[in-house]
């Protein structure tokens, strides 16, 4: 029989119990954490005797969010959990943060100390934990930048963050890497982290006998290219046996800020392997957005702009280039797409969204769109816009007589015939609307869909029938 731990709630063995542990309530695992803890605060109490008041202050705000991201507090189906907890810690920051911004910057770094011993344990194959935790820190970064606080406290955040990123067995704190100057924000510091992490970079790359890696890489080279000692950046890029996009990714920065754009651009699309799964998107963006600040417009939107970005949907794409572009005519960027599209049906939703019904009914009877989605359009515009309502209805009837349609329902079915029935009541022509219905029926020759015939020749009845 195991016994109970007051502090993680969980009935554990009594192996995981020391003799003083067992009568506390308290299991091995809870009491190291608070061991840790515990120096944690002695630490930080004695850093606050050398600190101006602010700082010390800072220190010890006693945040919510430390008594749920603690320590393997999170299980290997905690996932949901974790993301509503990250989101709680954000919003607690945020909030202090409008008050307090040097006491706010504090809570970021416990925030991202914090993220790993709580998520360890966590499956994360979804993406959707890492999603949530890049989110989180994209958040907090400006305020952990932007802090006000003095050189002496911005050294001691970024010490502990550097041992953090160290301990971070996913790197969960990547985000931190990519923006460690802005937390730096003094040019001595920048300078000094170039320094520190340069030899250990340069050891790790120059070791052909293996894969050398150094989990500080990105602070090491953004350090260099803020700091400007661009000679010292290439020297080491070209320490590697392969190029890898994201830390050559500093050298096409380094060519756009001496005004070398072409030679930019070139030296970004040498780097595409062509199935654009991998960092095509991310070159593709740079290359776009070098052109956009140099005024070539025009040129970016025709060499980058209407590239398939395929880690994102298709209206959020559409969304993302009329931000961009917003000189540019909505109604003509998403012409442009389809022209550029393989599926025209992939585009029916960002259409409909976007009040361009007739481009919508286009991408509908031009192309493969899937059957629901269909149903869903016929439904919303039965009432106001029954013409359209109708047509898109029958479509995705058609479809689902020709085969298509992924695990489609009866409720799929009578949702489509209901939609069908509402737009043509509005058009004041039900037979019409019955008639076409029927000839599609007799149109259809496969064997594949014979419960989706009946159920249609059914409704058709009860219709008739008035029932």
């Amino acid at each position: 029989m195991g016994h109970y731990c007051r502090i993680c709630s969980r009935e554990r063995a009594n192996e995981k119990f020391t003799g003083k542990g067992h009568a506390d309530h308290i299991c091995k695992d809870c009491a190291r954490d608070q061991r840790a803890e515990a120096r944690r605060k002695k630490s930080a109490e004695k850093l606050a005797d050398s600190l101006p008041v602010v700082s010390k202050q800072a220190l010890k705000h006693p945040w919510e969010f430390r008594r749920y991201l603690r320590s393997k507090a999170f299980g290997w189906h905690g996932s949901s959990l974790a993301i509503s907890r990250l989101g709680e810690a954000v919003s607690e920051i945020k909030g202090v943060a409008r008050t307090q911004p040097v006491t706010a910057a504090e809570g970021v770094v416990q925030f991202c100390e914090r993220i790993w011993p709580a998520l360890q344990q966590v499956d994360s194959s979804t993406g959707a934990l890492g999603t949530a935790v890049v989110k989180s820190l994209e958040t907090l970064m400006p305020i952990l930048a932007g802090s006000p606080a003095d050189e002496s406290l911005r050294r001691v955040w970024l010490d502990r963050l550097f041992v953090a990123i160290q301990e971070d067995g996913v790197e969960y704190l990547m985000v931190v890497q990519h923006h460690w100057a802005e937390i730096c924000r003094d040019p001595g510091l920048i300078s000094y982290w170039a320094d520190y992490t340069l030899p250990t970079l340069r050891l790790a790359w120059s070791d052909k006998s293996g894969f050398g890696y150094f989990t500080g890489t990105d602070i090491c080279l953004v350090c260099l290219l803020e700091a400007g000692r661009y000679k010292e950046l290439k020297e080491v890029l070209s320490l590697r046996s392969r190029r890898f996009w994201p830390y050559d990714s500093h050298w096409a920065r380094v060519l756009l800020r001496q005004g070398k754009l072409n030679e930019a651009i070139d030296y970004a699309e040498s780097m595409l392997d062509g199935n654009g799964y991998s960092y095509d998107s991310s070159i593709w963006r740079l290359c776009e957005q070098a052109l956009i600040d140099a005024g070539r417009v025009d040129e970016a939107y025709e060499r980058f702009g209407l590239l398939d970005f395929p880690e994102i949907t298709y209206i959020n794409r559409f969304r993302a280039i009329k931000k961009r572009y917003p000189d540019r005519e909505p109604r003509q960027i998403l012409l442009d797409l389809i022209d550029h599209s393989d599926n025209k049906g992939a585009w029916f939703a960002s259409a409909r969204q976007s009040g361009f019904l007739d481009i919508a009914l286009d991408c509908a009877l031009g192309g493969q769109v899937e059957v629901r989605t269909l149903i869903r359009a016929a439904r919303d515009t039965a009432e106001k816009r029954p013409e359209f309502a109708q047509t898109v209805a029958l479509r995705a009837i058609e479809l689902m007589l020709a085969g298509h349609g992924w695990e489609l329902t009866s409720h799929d079915v009578s949702a489509a015939f209901e939609s069908l029935m509402v737009a043509a009541e509005a058009l004041g022509d039900r037979d019409s609307a019955i008639e076409l219905l029927r000839r599609l029926l007799n149109a259809s020759a496969s064997t594949q869909v014979r419960d989706v015939r009946a159920i249609l020749t059914r409704l058709i009845e009860q219709t008739a029938l008035g029932t």
